[in-house]
């Protein structure tokens, strides 16, 4: 299990960004970085700029670990087509990020938790990777018992994100089918990301 060793608003504000685009995270009120000379933000190197956009999506899909992220990368750079765009779509199949797209809980973390503790179905049987990488075509559920889990019951009630077309959702029966995959631009990402600045750091 890989488990989270830092708060994820420290992740934003080392980054500077309001990675999941929630209202209390701290870099809406302090954009200065973390410590005593956060201030002081040096101009970054190529290779920084490369470096932050790969701690951008790793921080994004619940920070996951660099073994698991240069996994998918290979992963992505052998498949046919675009390797920037085969990578999102790779992060966008784990079972954690579909979740957490379909408004069944408040964050990826929250989804990373639930799938854990065995809450959530993928064609009727139960999945407690985060990791799973989905295909086109399953379908995901809620298990009746964890409907009345309060982050989940909040989450579904105020649907604070807006489900993408790639998905389909029953938000009443707390299901959603993963239809296809998707391009590059359908991805509801609330900062900026590129994909490709990712590739060339991995190929330098």
């Amino acid at each position: 299990m890989n488990r989270r060793q830092i708060s994820k608003y420290k992740i934003c504000r080392r980054l500077g960004e309001n990675l999941w685009g929630r209202d209390k995270c701290p870099t809406e009120t302090r954009k200065t970085g973390p410590g005593v000379h956060g201030a002081r933000r040096r101009k970054l190197s190529d290779y920084g700029i490369q470096l932050r956009e790969k701690q951008k999506l790793k921080g994004y899909y619940g920070n996951i670990t660099e073994k698991q992220f240069l996994r998918t990368f290979k992963d992505a750079a052998r498949m046919k087509g675009d390797k920037s765009e085969n990578l999102l779509q790779l992060l966008e199949c784990r079972l954690d990020a579909l979740v957490y797209r379909m408004n069944f809980v408040p964050t990826v973390f929250a989804a990373r938790q639930i799938i854990n503790h065995k809450h959530i179905l993928v064609n009727g049987q139960v999945v407690n990777i985060p990791s799973y990488r989905c295909k086109p075509g399953d379908v995901i559920t809620v298990r009746e018992r964890a409907r009345q889990i309060p982050c989940v019951m909040e989450a579904s009630e105020k649907q604070e994100r807006e489900c993408p077309e790639y998905i389909a959702l029953s938000q009443k029966e707390f299901t959603g089918t993963f239809n296809r995959l998707p391009v590059a631009d359908e991805i509801p990402y609330p900062v900026q990301m590129n994909p490709s600045l990712v590739v060339e750091f991995y190929s330098r």
